[in-house]
């Protein structure tokens, strides 16, 4: 079966352009392009001996699409990406199986079911516990098959960029919606709150949290691959998706995608491959000129408002007492209900009742940790150590994967400023425990030429 990913990275960037401009002509497009696209890559699973990249490439897919689905009400329910992981990722260990090296996330699996016993006792009248549940629990679900499925599995470098190369795509497509559809950044950006006029009429956390992966790819491949065209297509992608995380106005996505890219040089730098740090020198030095003249931009757009927002401070430049924009009062409430519910926290879901008995105000959590404290309790500091130590404990001696810390720092920041609403923390936490793996000779000469940077043994 033809393999859209063999394809040459400028045709799939066009590619994708152009089936953006059709789903804005035809809004129905999206849907038909959704479910095609979810059928190709199932049948590609089924029908291909090599099944267990195969779910992985299909997965990252449908992942980097997820926001943009969403924003066009392109899927049943909104947790319908993540369940679609999970069976994925659960046909791949049906076919091919996982490590018994994994058996630490199957833990953390088990340690989620606690949490619904005690949900079933505590659910309020007239509400359904299958939802609450669901939702709360479907990140976590997908987090742990995900990991279970990519611990030690070992994937060639090169697959694991053609992943990328693909993944870029429906960011590609995300980040052309919003220069399109969204009003001009002038007449909709009046104050410095986050700002959904200029996120497509979708959550400006979630749209800036995928555009920090789109910012974090395209800066990967630019200081990476040695190719002049991609390399401008991507400097060119990294400028517009970071111009498009600013004028959201939230904060979390971009920061995140700087300190996964301080994560990438911070690792390459402890490469043995000398000549290649620098190498790409110069290249961060048309970046930072690029970043500077997008800001000037932004905050003229924006009359200031821009640097009002990263200054933490209102329209009318007075510093905000809170940091967080609320986010520090909520942590504090799931933080009394844990010291409540010391042992088996309130229960999967609960959180947002508890919330409305403390205050009045029902909103799901922000907070990945403070919410698996309060509804999981001493449960849930089992949970986080899980899955904070084991793949640390697998750094030691598995340091292949380049993409390590720049992945486990998304995970880890992602979930702390918009905890799991959407799938991609939980399965790019899976992707930093993958066992990437280095061609032992010289290969013939391939699209996208990567250089070969053999780990040093103090990355």
């Amino acid at each position: 079966m033809f393999k859209i990913e063999k394809l040459s990275y400028p045709v799939l960037i066009i590619a994708h352009i152009v089936l953006t401009i059709f789903m804005i002509a035809i809004p129905f497009l999206v849907k038909v392009y959704f479910y095609g696209i979810t059928g190709y890559f199932i049948l590609r699973a089924l029908t291909n001996q090599d099944r267990g990249q195969e779910v992985l490439l299909a997965s990252f897919y449908l992942v980097t699409l997820e926001v943009f689905l969403r924003m066009n009400s392109a899927v049943f329910f909104y947790e319908m990406i993540k369940y679609l992981v999970i069976v994925l990722l659960g046909l791949g260990i049906f076919f091919k199986g996982f490590s018994l090296r994994s058996i630490p996330f199957v833990f953390y699996l088990l340690l989620l079911i606690p949490s619904i016993v005690v949900a079933s006792q505590n659910i309020p009248l007239g509400e359904s516990l299958r939802k609450a549940v669901a939702f709360n629990l479907s990140g976590p679900v997908c987090l742990g098959v995900t990991a279970i499925y990519c611990f030690y599995r070992k994937i060639p470098r090169e697959r694991l960029d053609s992943m990328l190369k693909l993944g870029i795509c429906p960011l590609v497509m995300t980040t052309f919606y919003l220069f399109l559809v969204t009003p001009d950044v002038r007449d909709v950006v009046t104050n410095t709150a986050s700002n959904f006029a200029a996120s497509g009429g979708y959550g400006p956390n979630q749209v800036a949290t995928v555009l920090g992966i789109g910012m974090f790819i395209s800066f990967a491949r630019f200081i990476i691959i040695k190719n002049r065209l991609h390399n401008i297509i991507d400097i060119i992608l990294f400028i517009a998706m970071t111009y498009r995380g600013w004028v959201t106005f939230s904060r979390g996505g971009v920061i995140t995608a700087f300190l996964m890219i301080a994560g990438l040089l911070i690792t390459v730098i402890f490469l043995k491959r000398s000549e290649f740090k620098f190498s790409f020198l110069p290249k961060l030095g048309v970046l930072a000129v690029g970043l500077l003249l997008a800001w000037g931009y932004t905050s003229l757009a924006t009359n200031g408002m821009i640097d009002k927002r990263y200054a933490n401070q209102d329209a009318a430049g007075r510093a905000k007492d809170d940091l967080s924009t609320g986010r520090t009062e909520l942590i504090l409430i799931e933080l009394q209900a844990f010291f409540e519910n010391p042992i088996a926290g309130i229960g999967a879901g609960q959180v947002k009742y508890y919330r409305a008995q403390k205050d009045g105000i029902v909103a799901a959590s922000h907070n990945e940790t403070s919410r698996l404290l309060s509804e999981h309790g001493s449960i849930g500091i089992l949970s986080i150590i899980v899955l904070i130590i084991t793949p640390l404990l697998y750094r030691i001696t598995n340091r292949g994967n380049i993409y390590f810390y720049p992945f486990l720092i998304f995970w880890i920041a992602t979930i702390n400023h918009s905890a799991m609403r959407i799938a991609a923390p939980a399965f790019i936490y899976g992707f930093s425990l993958l066992y990437v793996t280095y061609p032992t000779k010289k290969v013939n000469k391939i699209e996208d030429p990567t250089p070969v940077l053999e780990p040093a043994t103090s990355a």
